[in-house]
């Protein structure tokens, strides 16, 4: 894989701001079309990153992966990306999730009804983007008579394409019926993607699309030194450890051992120690951290993105676990002439 083929890059707060900011710019020049900035639990947002993305560059896309729709109203949300898009026009994309607990519920949040709570927002966020004039009386967006109050500048309809971050089925298939794209979790198997299929395909069939009318970028967890392919695993190992923990379903769903995820689940509690992790990652076998990451050497870690690309997704984007972030990017810009 080239990135003649699409290909992003997907950032958290492993690195620094001013870090990151230079990886986008060599993904960049290396023709990668998108970086994807998570929101981290309570460390970084999505807005500051992106704009500092959007200012250094031309051509690339920038999108949230994913910003929580629970502590901002949803036209709090829809100027927030209006102002993006005067940053860099038609290069923003909005990518929205359902947030997580314990953590919603210890800052006061109550997820209730999450499936009916993205619809509203999605829906209305798209008008309210589109400039209409919006009255809605939902269970969770009131508006009455609201548009996006643009007096100066760019008054057009803005062209955000919005995503939706799915993992669980029901979530899934609520994307594939109103959203422009779903964002494909990390730490899940290519087997995973084909019931993450089914269920797009059910959702669109609801809104008389197919699966194919939906964009589907896919995060995945890259873990690659051609020097040291073993080390490279190894590296990814600890944070397949910590998921096996903290998302058994999801580990489920992709294949891991039950017997695997009860023999962690008995070493390694919720907050570990470093020795704790380091007992638990001596259970997850080489196999077990290859199923579910992209990890070794150059042309392992192209070969398993592929999988991913063949199981559904339509881009994959590459969330480094390793140190060298540029290295990474040199093996998927392979063959590339900018």
């Amino acid at each position: 894989m080239s990135v003649r083929d699409r290909v992003g890059l997907y950032l958290q707060d492993v690195f620094s701001l001013q870090e990151s900011v230079k990886f986008v710019q060599y993904a960049e020049t290396r023709g990668f079309d998108s970086v994807w900035q998570a929101e981290s639990r309570l460390a970084r947002d999505v807005v500051v990153p992106m704009a500092a993305y959007a200012a250094v560059t031309h051509r690339i896309k920038i999108g949230s992966a994913v910003m929580n729709i629970w502590t901002r109203n949803v036209t709090t949300i829809a100027s927030t990306f209006l102002s993006l898009d005067d940053l860099a026009p038609d290069r923003i994309m909005c990518g929205l999730g359902d947030w997580w607990e314990p953590l919603a519920q210890n800052v006061g949040v109550n997820r209730r009804k999450p499936l009916l709570a993205m619809r509203e927002t999605v829906d209305v966020l798209r008008a309210l983007l589109a400039r209409d004039v919006v009255t809605f009386s939902g269970n969770f967006v009131r508006l009455r008579d609201i548009q996006l109050d643009v007096i100066y500048g760019r008054r057009e309809p803005r062209q955000v394409p919005i995503y939706v971050g799915a993992t669980g089925p029901k979530m899934m298939a609520v994307a594939g019926q109103i959203a422009d794209g779903v964002l494909l979790n990390y730490l899940v198997s290519p087997q995973y993607n084909e019931g993450a299929m089914a269920q797009l395909a059910l959702g669109a069939n609801h809104s008389g699309r197919s699966v194919d009318d939906i964009d589907r970028p896919q995060l995945i967890a890259c873990a690659v030194d051609d020097d040291d392919p073993q080390g490279a695993i190894n590296t990814a190992r600890r944070v397949v450890t910590l998921y096996i923990r903290q998302q058994p379903q999801m580990m489920r769903a992709s294949g891991v051992p039950q017997d695997l995820i009860d023999d962690i689940a008995q070493v390694l509690p919720i907050s570990a120690s470093e020795q704790q992790i380091t007992d638990a990652m001596n259970l997850v076998s080489d196999d077990i951290v290859q199923l579910v990451t992209a990890s070794g050497d150059g042309a392992t870690v192209r070969a398993k993105v592929r999988d991913y690309v063949a199981s559904g997704a339509t881009s994959p984007i590459l969330y480094p676990l390793c140190k060298d972030v540029n290295h990474m990017i040199d093996v998927f810009a392979s063959g590339y002439s900018h």
